[in-house]
């Protein structure tokens, strides 16, 4: 964000550039001086930074809990979907299907399964119901490819997440060590000015 104006660090009334999922790029900081002008500048822009820097890694965080999510619940949509593909190749035969079906972690037990043309789905919050197997299929084919788009997306964010948060360290790196070099010309000049004062007073002794 160069230029001849000091740049905006945050609340910018401007829209701020993002990524398709509206995480904003971080400012890539390079020419300090459109940052910070003087020392009294510093303090107030690494913590504007910081803030940000901490803002991205909690998104950051809060993806990795939704991949982990997704992650899980992919394979439980893809043997569902499997299982609604095999009742419906087997929905016009006459025979039941002998099956194993798991009650809790150690418990199974077996049963028969007529052929059907419809099953039942739990939605989630304790919440099941039934549909033509057809429509069971199309819903869980949604599902499936929803799952997996986000869960691509999500990896998409993360990636830029880091790049983010790396661009933000590299631009608190950039304003400390202008403010590291400020300080020795300070100091520089304080330096040669107590020495011209000191020598004016031992020419005038």
């Amino acid at each position: 964000m160069a230029g001849t104006d000091k740049a905006p660090v945050a609340g910018a009334n401007d829209v701020t550039p993002s990524n398709p999922r509206g995480i904003p790029y971080a400012p890539f900081v390079d020419k300090v001086e459109d940052y910070v002008t003087t020392r009294q500048d510093v303090e107030p822009t690494l913590r504007s930074f910081q803030e940000m820097i901490s803002k991205y890694q909690f998104m950051e965080m809060n993806l990795q809990r939704r991949m982990a999510g997704l992650r899980e619940k992919i394979p439980d949509i893809q043997k569902t979907l499997e299982t609604v593909r095999f009742l419906k190749s087997r929905k016009d035969e006459a025979d039941p299907i002998t099956t194993t079906f798991e009650l809790n972690e150690t418990l199974y037990a077996q049963a028969d399964v007529p052929p059907t043309e419809e099953v039942y789905i739990w939605l989630g919050a304790n919440v099941m119901l039934s549909y033509p197997i057809e429509e069971a299929e199309t819903l869980l084919r949604s599902k499936l490819a929803t799952a997996k788009t986000s869960l691509q997306n999500c990896e998409e964010d993360l990636d830029f997440l880091r790049e983010q948060i790396t661009t933000m360290e590299v631009a608190t790196a950039r304003v400390y060590n202008w403010e590291v070099v400020q300080k020795r010309k300070d100091k520089a000049s304080g330096d040669t000015v107590k020495k011209t004062d000191d020598e004016e007073k031992s020419s005038n002794q």
